[in-house]
C-alpha cells in the first residue's frame, strides 16, 4: 500500500508536530513531580499550572474547573458516578440513546443499581426533542442530565445552550460530552453554562492518554479516583506532565486557528459528500445536514455492508469507519443509526467519513476516485440489491 488517506478523525488524529516538540522536554529533562516539595518538581509544576491556565482559556473557564483526566472516558465515568455518589440512589439519570458507550454504559450500570434512568431519542435526522426532555425534568427529586454536545458517528450538533438553560430551569446537573466538538466548534461554558465537561485531548492533535473534565465550581460531585491530593483532591494519581503540555499546545492551535480550519473542512467534506451522491446511487446521508460539524460525513449505501466498505477502501489506503470505534467490535450495526430509523437495507451500509486539519483536497479527490468503484463492484456481489427476493437482513 503506497498511500494513506485517513479519513477517520473522529476516532483519533494525528499529533500535532508542534504538540510533540512542546512534551519532549518533559521525558527527559524536565522530568520532575510536580506535587514534590523540592525546587525541581516546583519548576515542572509551574509549567503545569500554566498549561492548565491555556486548557482554561480555550473553554472560557476559571483554571481551578480544569481537571486532567486520562481520557473523556475517564471524565465520563467520574462525571455520571461522581454525581450518583453524592445524591444516591435518589438521583435520576436522563441521556440520550446516541450517546457514546462511555456514557451509557455508566447509566445503564446506575440503571442496575437502582436509580431511574431515561435514555431520550431521536428523530430521524438524529436531532433531540426537548420537550422530552423538559417531562422528564418536571419529576421531584435530583437528576442528572448527560447530554452529548456532537454525535461522534453523524457529526450532529445538540442545541446546547438551550439544553443547559432548561437544566438550570429545573435545577438539573448537567454534564456533556464535548469529546467531537473539541477544536471544532468553539465551547465557552461561560456562554453554555453546562455544570461538567469531557474532552480527549487525541480526538485534536494530542496524544492518547490524556483528557479534561471541566467541573463547575460548586457542582456536587464526589471524586471519582481516590488515593491523592493531585488536581485539589478530585482526581487521585500523578500528574501526567508532559500529556498535559501537549494538550495544551493542542488547545492553544485549536483556538488560535479554528475558525478558518472549520471553514476549510466544511468546504472538503461538502466536496466529498457531492461526490458521493454523484457517483453512488441509493445512498442517503444520514443526520442534519443543517447542524452538524464541518468535519463529519455519514452515509448509508443501500444494498451493501458497511464492513465491507471498510476493508475494501483499506486495501487501497483509504481509512474509514462504521461507526464508533470504542464499538468496532460488534458486528450489530451503529445503536445511533437505528436510533434514527435508518431502514434496513442501509442500516448495514452506514460508514463516517471524518476529516481533520490534515486533510488535504488530495486525499478527497483520491477517495472520490475510488468509492464509486468500491460500492458498484460490492452491488454486484450483494443478494439484496433492488428487485432482490430478500427486502432485510437477517
Amino acid at each position: 500500500m503506497e498511500r494513506t488517506v485517513y479519513l477517520d478523525n473522529n476516532a483519533t488524529t494525528r499529533v500535532a508536530p508542534e504538540v510533540r516538540d512542546v512534551m519532549l522536554p518533559f521525558f527527559c529533562d524536565l522530568y520532575g513531580n510536580p506535587s514534590s516539595m523540592h525546587a525541581f518538581g516546583g519548576k515542572v509544576a509551574r509549567f503545569v499550572k500554566r498549561a492548565r491556565e491555556e486548557v482554561a482559556r480555550f473553554l472560557n473557564a476559571d483554571p481551578d474547573e480544569v481537571v486532567f483526566t486520562g481520557c473523556a472516558t475517564e471524565s465520563d465515568n467520574a462525571a455520571i458516578r461522581g454525581a450518583a455518589d453524592w445524591f444516591g440512589r435518589e438521583l435520576k439519570v436522563i441521556t440520550t440513546a446516541v450517546e457514546h458507550p462511555a456514557v451509557l454504559q455508566p447509566v445503564r450500570r446506575l440503571k442496575a443499581l437502582g436509580h431511574e434512568t431515561v435514555e431520550l431519542g431521536v428523530d430521524g435526522l438524529g436531532n433531540l426533542d426537548l420537550d422530552a426532555l423538559r417531562r422528564e425534568l418536571a419529576s421531584k427529586g435530583p437528576k442528572l442530565v448527560s447530554v452529548m454536545w456532537a454525535n461522534n458517528e453523524t457529526g450532529v450538533v445538540f442545541p446546547m445552550e438551550e439544553i443547559a438553560q432548561i437544566c438550570r430551569e429545573h435545577g438539573a446537573i448537567l454534564h456533556t460530552d464535548a469529546v467531537q466538538v473539541a477544536g471544532k466548534i468553539p465551547v465557552d461554558v461561560r456562554k453554555v453554562p453546562v455544570d461538567m465537561l469531557s474532552m480527549s485531548g487525541h480526538k485534536f492533535h494530542a496524544p492518547k492518554g490524556i483528557g479534561i473534565m471541566y467541573i463547575r465550581g460548586g457542582t456536587k460531585a464526589k471524586p471519582f479516583m481516590l488515593g491523592g491530593h493531585q488536581e485539589r483532591g478530585r482526581r487521585a494519581g500523578t500528574e501526567n506532565v508532559p500529556y498535559i503540555m501537549g494538550l495544551a499546545k493542542a488547545c492553544e492551535m485549536a483556538r488560535l486557528g479554528m475558525a478558518a480550519e472549520g471553514e476549510r473542512l466544511g468546504r472538503l467534506r461538502d466536496r466529498l459528500e457531492q461526490g458521493i451522491l454523484a457517483t453512488c446511487p441509493d445512498v442517503r446521508v444520514n443526520g442534519d445536514r443543517s447542524r452538524r460539524l464541518p468535519n463529519t460525513l455519514n452515509v448509508s449505501f443501500e444494498y451493501v455492508e458497511g464492513e465491507a466498505i471498510a476493508y475494501r477502501l483499506s486495501d487501497l489506503g483509504i481509512c474509514i469507519s462504521t461507526g464508533s470505534a470504542c464499538a468496532s467490535g460488534s458486528l450489530d450495526p451503529s445503536h445511533v443509526i437505528r436510533a434514527m430509523g435508518v431502514p434496513f437495507t442501509a442500516v448495514h451500509g452506514s460508514v463516517r467519513f471524518s476529516l481533520s486539519r490534515y486533510t488535504t483536497d488530495e486525499d478527497i479527490d483520491y477517495a472520490l476516485s475510488h468509492i464509486g468503484p468500491v460500492i458498484r463492484g460490492l452491488r454486484e456481489l450483494s443478494p439484496f440489491g433492488p428487485g432482490s427476493d430478500v427486502t432485510t437482513y437477517s
